[in-house]
Order: C-alpha cells, then structure tokens, then sequence
C-alpha cells in the first residue's frame, strides 16, 4: 500500500503533535502602529505589504506569523485581525513583509492601505520552526499563499552551512509565491511546479524530488499550503527518516490564545486539541530519532 494512504480519510491537521518544547523562548509579542512603506500588487490575486515594525523585525522567528487589523481609526470596517504569515524581515532596517492573498472584505481592506498610512500590527506570535542541530539539507514544499510561511527559513539560513531544496507551486506561474524571495536568499535547487503545465502533479513531484535528492536526502521536511502535499511530504519523510514539520492554516479571531477558536482537529472528551496559534502553526509530521530542537533565526 502507498505510504499517502496508510492515513487516508484523517485530515493531517488531525494528526500532528506540537514540537517539544512548544511555547517556550520565543519572543514576546508586541504591537505596533506600523507605517505601511510598500503596498502593491504582486502576481495574480496577491498583494505585497512593507511594515515598519522594528521589534518584529527584530525577533519574529522563521515560521511565526502577526495579526494585522483591516480597520482604520474610526473606520466601520472589518473588527477582526487578519493572521498573515511573514514573509520577508529585515532586523537592520526594522521592516517586515507581508504577502497576503486577496480574497475577501479583510484582505481587500488590508491591500487598500497606502504608503504613509498606520496599520496595527501585533506579533511575532505562534510556535515556529524549527531546525536541527544536525541538519544540513533542508527540503520546503509550499503551495500558493502557504509558501509565504517558508520564505523566512531560507532567509534565516543564507550564509549558513545549511543547504535549501525549494519546491514552489501553484496553479500557474503567476500563482507561484516564493521564487524569488529564494533566490535572494541564495537558494540554487528550486523546482517551480504548475498545475496548467502538469509539474505539480503528485507522482510527478515525487519523482522528481526521489532523483534529484535520494542519493543525499534532506534531513528536515518543512510544509505549508497544502494538504496533499503534507501527505507526499510525510511519504517523503518515512522514506528518507527525515523530519517532517507543517505550519497549519487557520481563521483566528485574537491569535494569542485567548478565544480558543482554532483547535486543530475535532474536540474528544475533556481535552481540546492543540490550538494552532499558540501550540503552532507549525507542528511535528513526522519525527525520527533526532538531535535536540533549535529555533531557528535569533535563538540558533
């Protein structure tokens, strides 16, 4: 039997675990009256955001996300934030980047604030990756939006001894996020897959990563965006016994915890599943034998 189906019918966010150590030495999350210093367009259906969020920048680690409010002062608009993972950071100039996927009133508002105005940012909040010790090939699987919570690993890894696989995909090449986020950040085997062409079928993909990394396999798998790409990433692990982590997707209403809204599988007796901004996004797949955990960024 294929390994994609020795779980089938259990959705993978109701199987994951939360990393060791889950919610301890992360940064403090801190709010700020962000000044907006970019805001554009970017491929289809997608818009780019510029903050000037100094502690942000400064702490957020690869993986963690902010909550950003679509609301202007006195403005009738959207009350809840919207979560957003970061995409980009830069701790010198003190800004972060959001890609957000235009989809709804929320994200609408969230594209139509300009250079110059003040949006309120609250983070870094959730559990991030994380990296071990031993590592030193990382494989990153995202699709669409999902890639946005990936970028900053290859980011936190440039100039290191760690070596980024990337596979970015989407329905075509202007719905693929992420390419040239990693190849700013130095990374070589990239493998851009689309739907319309047929690179992202799933036996596709799975051959190609098997020839291209099965002579020297990754020993961490980090991915977002997609639930059968979890599946072919968890095959993928069991087949190489390497690690597999996945940022987890979810509607949240405060992303801190307080509200309990996004538990990340169905509610069996007294105990409540694990709650995806406080316990995750990210969460353990799979999980051979390994070293002890790093954060990675700031703490590595």
């Amino acid at each position: 039997m294929n390994t994609l189906d020795t779980e089938a019918g259990i959705p993978v966010r109701d199987r994951v675990t939360p990393l060791l150590g889950s919610g301890t030495g992360l940064p403090a999350p801190t709010w700020h009256r962000a000044r907006v210093l970019a805001s554009a367009p970017h491929g289809r259906g997608y818009h780019f955001l510029r903050l000037e969020a100094p502690s942000i920048a400064r702490t957020c680690q690869a993986g963690q996300f902010v909550m950003l409010t679509a609301a202007r002062d006195g403005d009738s608009g959207p009350v809840l934030p919207r979560p957003m993972a970061v995409y980009g950071r830069n701790p010198r100039a003190g800004t972060i980047d959001i890609l957000l996927g235009v989809v709804g009133d929320g994200t609408r508002r969230l594209a139509s604030f300009r250079p110059g105005e003040r949006m309120l940012v609250v983070g870094p909040l959730g559990q991030g990756f994380r990296l071990a010790r031993r590592t030193r090939r990382v494989l990153l699987v995202g699709r669409g939006i999902g890639t946005c919570s990936l970028t900053t690993v290859a980011q936190e890894c440039a100039g290191t001894d760690v070596e980024i696989v990337a596979v970015a995909s989407g329905r075509s090449a202007d719905r693929v996020v992420g390419a040239d986020v990693y190849r700013a950040a130095g990374v070589t085997r990239l493998h851009e897959v689309t739907d319309d062409t047929g690179s992202s079928d799933l036996t596709r993909l799975r051959d190609t990563l098997t020839g291209d990394l099965d002579q020297a396999p990754p020993q961490q798998i980090m991915t977002c965006g997609s639930e059968r790409l979890a599946r072919l990433c968890e095959e993928l692990g069991r087949r190489w016994a390497a690690d597999v982590q996945v940022s987890l997707e979810a509607h949240m209403a405060c992303g801190l915890g307080y509200c309990h809204g996004c538990a990340t599988g169905t509610r069996s007796g007294p105990e409540e599943s694990p709650l995806i901004c406080a316990d995750g996004p990210v969460f353990r797949l799979t999980h051979p034998d390994t070293h002890p955990d790093t954060h990675l960024g700031v703490d590595r």
